[in-house]
């Protein structure tokens, strides 16, 4: 393999890895919703779309869940799994809905090393969907802050 070839195969291998990324698909996981990019792009807001399957985030302080009080739970804006209960709900501060825990088995987590920097990056068990990331700066019990989009969440009252 000359050098020219090396340079093309390493291009097209990082062009599948993106694409893999920004589909909300990793190497390790396959997700119980898969849609093509056109059936997301159909069902979801162009904010949720650029959340949850272009791994965007939203302005702080933009979204309504922030101020959220009530009993209930917060699913995946992209497939309905819920994610979060009410009484996980915390203010952080930052501008984005916070949780100190997930409902079991409701997300997985990837690093993500966008940035310049290392952050563990929070997506839907279900759809693979971006939501966010989880840091160990939170609240007790569990000393971790689940920072999410809140395009990312749909509320359900309880």
């Amino acid at each position: 393999m000359n050098r020219r070839q090396i340079v093309v195969a390493g291009a097209s291998v990082a062009a599948i890895l993106a694409s893999l990324r920004l589909s909300g698909l990793s190497q390790a996981e396959a997700f119980a919703v898969v849609k093509t990019d056109a059936e997301w792009k159909r069902s979801l807001s162009s904010a949720e779309y650029a959340i949850l399957r272009g791994h965007g985030t939203e302005r702080a302080g933009s979204s309504p869940l922030n101020a959220e009080k009530r009993a209930g739970r917060f699913a995946c804006a992209g497939c309905d799994l819920p994610l979060f209960s009410s009484e996980t709900k915390f203010e952080s501060g930052t501008g984005w809905p916070s949780f100190w825990a997930p409902l079991d088995r409701a997300v997985g987590t990837t690093t993500d090393g966008s940035f310049g920097m290392s952050r563990t990056e929070v997506h839907c068990s279900r759809c693979g969907g971006h939501l966010g990331h989880v840091f160990n700066d939170g609240p007790k019990p569990t000393g971790q802050r689940y920072c999410m989009n809140g395009a990312a969440l749909r509320f359900a009252a309880a």
